[in-house]
């Protein structure tokens, strides 16, 4: 599944360098001007790493940072800073705030960019992954093939796209509305309630017979994967 990126810069021109550069490579690219509304932005959706500039408007960078490491859902999200400070002292207390990496303006592009793959390697090595497996549920995505306890499940290409993104993040509870935006992409309206029926068609393809749901409904949050089905099948 393609990487989505959130770049918080207030540069117009530098924003559309990076976008540019980054879809190049493939990503999907976010853009805000502002770091309020950024921190805003990243309380409804939350996406693979975020380029963060430490000047910002309405919330400075630094102080953005503090924040989503506060925040159990955003505590390990990876972070790029982008500062003309240069300065070690300035360096160490980006880095102490959490940032996982820091870059000076002027930057290479071609080295931003190898530092956004490194990062996103180590952060999410399941994206590199050729099985993705939670208790008995293995998916293969060379063969686009699904199986449980061994017997071949087939899942239409909705199901199969939503169990993907489960299987990258066991355990993780996402709302409708983080699961219409990286299952169908933000740019297709679709209610809400459609994430409900195919939720309910993967839960029935995955339990043909009625056994243990690996998928939790978290009531006013979202559903996830499971963890204690996980347990249960070990």
């Amino acid at each position: 599944m393609t990487a989505r990126i959130l770049v918080v810069e207030d540069e117009e021109a530098l924003t559309t360098l990076l976008r540019y550069n980054l879809e190049a490579e493939g990503y999907e690219v976010e853009a805000v001007a502002r770091g309020d509304e950024a921190d805003t932005w990243l309380k409804e959706r939350i996406p693979d790493l975020v380029v963060l500039d430490w000047m910002l408007p309405g919330l400075s960078g630094i102080e953005l940072c503090r924040r989503l490491r506060a925040r159990p859902e955003t505590r390990q999200l990876p972070i790029i800073m982008l500062t003309a400070r240069g300065e070690e002292s300035e360096r160490v207390r980006g880095l102490a705030t959490g940032a996982d990496d820091y870059v000076v303006k002027p930057f290479s592009v071609p080295e931003l960019l190898a530092r956004v793959k490194g990062l996103l390697r180590r952060a999410s090595p399941e994206r590199l992954a050729t099985i993705l497996s939670f208790g008995d549920i293995e998916l293969d995505r060379d063969k686009h093939r699904v199986w449980r306890s061994g017997r071949q499940v087939d899942l239409g290409p909705t199901e199969y796209r939503l169990l993907e993104f489960f299987l990258e993040h066991p355990g993780r509870v996402f709302s409708r509305e983080q699961l219409l935006d990286s299952v169908w992409g933000r740019d297709i309206y679709i209610d809400e309630r459609t994430v409900d029926v195919h939720i309910g068609r993967l839960r029935k393809l995955l339990n043909p017979d009625g056994g243990p749901d690996p998928i939790r409904t978290v009531r006013g949050a979202g559903y996830a994967l499971d963890e204690q089905f996980a347990k249960a099948a070990e």
